[in-house]
């Protein structure tokens, strides 16, 4: 009886300790995009302070696109600060920073594509692929920027096929491979059982 008393306290003490690191998860979650994980806790606060100490601002002064503090702390997501860094968490490929400057301007230099998080352009998640892809839209010089644009989209519509042709590649490969594994076993294995049952049956 007193293991029983003694295992319901550990699973009580446990789900009650898991708990608040359940609510930092979804919480982090919840975060602009171009933060470090390490800096989380930091943009956590109701008033958070610039990195190099200058001022204090409260979170909905977060990514407004203005720049309040002179290091760039409260512009992690946006272009506005010049001495800003954005965070490229690239699941799947390696992180990165990159200067504030290259947030949405209408490259891909993050392969997940998040610093181009306006609205303006879609960039697809090449990470899985393997990488920071040369998929990079540059901005031409145009008078027109509908046509521009629609180069673009272009480029981006011919790319997404590239993609896709390389993903079917990959799985008919697959296949291939998991085709090979069965025959090069599963013959040996046939050949094996018959003689098996051959000695059997004499």
């Amino acid at each position: 009886m007193e293991t029983g008393v003694l295992l319901r306290s550990i699973l009580f003490h446990l789900s009650f300790s898991a708990l608040p690191l359940h609510f930092s998860r979804s919480f982090a979650l919840s975060l602009p995009v171009g933060i470090h994980p390490l800096d989380e806790e930091h943009y956590a606060r109701e008033l958070i302070e610039c990195k190099d100490g200058s001022k204090s601002f409260t979170r909905d002064r977060l990514n407004d696109d203005f720049c309040d503090c002179l290091d760039g702390t409260d512009e992690p997501g946006t272009a506005a600060c010049p001495q800003g860094k954005f965070y490229c968490r690239n699941m799947g490929s390696t992180p990165k920073f990159l200067f504030s400057s290259q947030v949405n301007d209408q490259i891909c230099d993050c392969c997940d594509g998040s610093d181009e998080n306006d609205g303006t352009i879609s960039c697809p998640n090449s990470c899985v692929m393997g990488g920071n892809s040369a998929y990079q839209m540059r901005s031409h010089s145009s008078q027109d920027n509908s046509v521009s644009f629609g180069r673009k989209a272009t480029r981006a519509g011919i790319n997404a096929e590239d993609s896709i042709q390389k993903v079917k590649g990959l799985k008919m490969l697959v296949v291939l491979q998991v085709l090979i594994i069965v025959i090069v076993v599963g013959i040996p294995l046939f050949c094996r059982r018959s003689r098996l049952r051959r000695r059997h049956s004499r």
